[in-house]
């Protein structure tokens, strides 16, 4: 193994292959060089500006949620980590994280859990404001990289593996929710229940900065069915001002129509630069840790299954109130909404305090701790000014949610 400085090379008439170096080696091209390529260039990687996937659990593999949830009417994050769905009047849905087979397509490609939704409600006439969609949703300074409003602008592809029992046009929308834009791409599902892989080119965009914060600037939107008021206009190939009738003028898929019907997706990856199936760089895979990780800027969820969970310090503000701080494993992206399911227990010096009241947030003020403020006044009986320990017990969880 060597490094090999490449300052010329000479190339031989007749279409000879020239190598250079060997397996392991490191070429550096001399700097001001440019590597021009007008022929056919084979086996290279492409470089990717990001050091990690833009698409957060695209593999479908950290559930924090649920891996299985019935009787779905309405919108939000349901099952797989950082995938949202919009469900408005439009049938009832059962959601699975879906295992796959190493021997299918999508197994192969190293997708081994998909992201299942499946109609267990129909309704085959929607309402003309009626609307389903699955999708992601960005922060803006996770964005900058494209360069969306500048000269520079950067053109976009978006790859996935998609099966249903349904073949026909599925519409995927790019909605920038700074600046009222759009700009969409299709995709055709040709086999029923058979994984397909689907590559999807997205224009640049030079007018319309995404903000850099930490607040929603984009969607990617999979339309799975729609009434009247998404439908009639055309998918825009080019960004343009969002017109709600072009959202879902493109797909035919209507998987509400019927409950026979499913649709599942795995393997989501986003590259800046245009690409095609034969140029497409490889899906950055994430060990499981890496991945939870990412994910715990959005969602945490904390608890135990019929033993007490170790406790934290707290104090008591009033004979209700209990004040106490919770170490995060990374900070949140904001101020979190906290969910309790079963009952957190104060045990004072001589006696317990139960409460199932929510908790609150005094103060998360800043986004780059890892401490944050809980407070529950559903206590009674504390004595005030007092130290406590605060315990989470038998079946009892509570989350904190600090998503887009």
């Amino acid at each position: 193994m060597s490094t090999i400085e490449v300052n010329k090379i000479t190339p031989v008439s007749g279409g000879t292959t020239i190598q250079v170096g060997e397996s392991g080696d490191t070429i550096t091209v001399p700097s001001g060089a440019t590597i021009t390529n007008s022929g056919t260039a084979n086996n290279f990687t492409s470089y990717r500006p990001n050091a990690k996937p833009l698409i957060i659990n695209g593999d479908m593999n950290v559930a924090q949620r649920d891996t299985s949830v019935t009787g779905i009417t309405g919108d939000g994050y349901k099952l797989c980590d950082r995938w949202y769905e919009y469900l408005s009047s439009l049938g009832t849905y059962t959601f699975a994280q879906e295992s796959q087979s190493i021997h299918n397509p999508a197994g192969g490609a190293g997708f081994r859990q998909a992201f299942r939704i499946d109609c267990t409600t129909a309704d085959a006439s929607p309402s003309a404001s009626d609307e389903f969609w699955f999708g992601m949703k960005f922060e803006g300074q996770d964005l900058q990289l494209i360069k969306k409003g500048s000269s520079n602008a950067e053109k976009l592809t978006l790859a996935f593996w998609v099966k249903s029992n349904k073949t026909g046009t599925g519409q995927v929308n790019f909605r920038d929710t700074d600046n009222g834009r759009m700009c969409s791409g299709t995709y055709t599902i040709s086999s029923a229940d058979t994984w397909e892989h689907k590559i999807i080119n997205i224009a640049a965009d030079t007018s319309g900065a995404f903000t850099d914060d930490n607040a929603e600037s984009l969607q990617i939107q999979w339309y799975l069915d729609s009434g009247s008021n998404y439908e009639g206009g055309a998918a825009p190939t080019a960004w343009e001002t969002d017109v709600a009738t072009d959202r879902n003028a493109a797909g035919t898929l209507n998987i509400g129509d019927n409950t026979a019907n499913d649709w599942s997706i795995t393997g989501v990856q986003l590259e800046i630069g245009e690409y095609t199936s034969s140029t497409l760089p490889p899906f950055q895979h994430e060990s499981f840790a890496d991945n939870l990780d990412r994910c715990h800027r959005y969602y945490i969820s904390y608890g135990n299954v019929g033993t007490t969970q170790s406790g934290f310090p707290a104090r008591a503000y009033s004979g209700s109130g209990l004040m106490w701080a919770v170490t995060l494993p990374k900070p949140l992206r904001a101020s979190p909404t906290v969910t309790l399911t079963g009952t957190i227990r104060a045990f004072g010096s001589s006696n317990t305090h139960d409460s199932t009241s929510a908790f609150g947030v005094t103060s998360y003020a800043n986004t780059n701790s890892t401490i944050v403020m809980l407070q529950s006044t559903g206590f009674s009986g504390l004595s005030n000014d007092r130290s406590y320990n605060v315990m989470a017990i038998n079946d009892t969880f509570y989350t904190l949610n600090a998503e887009l």
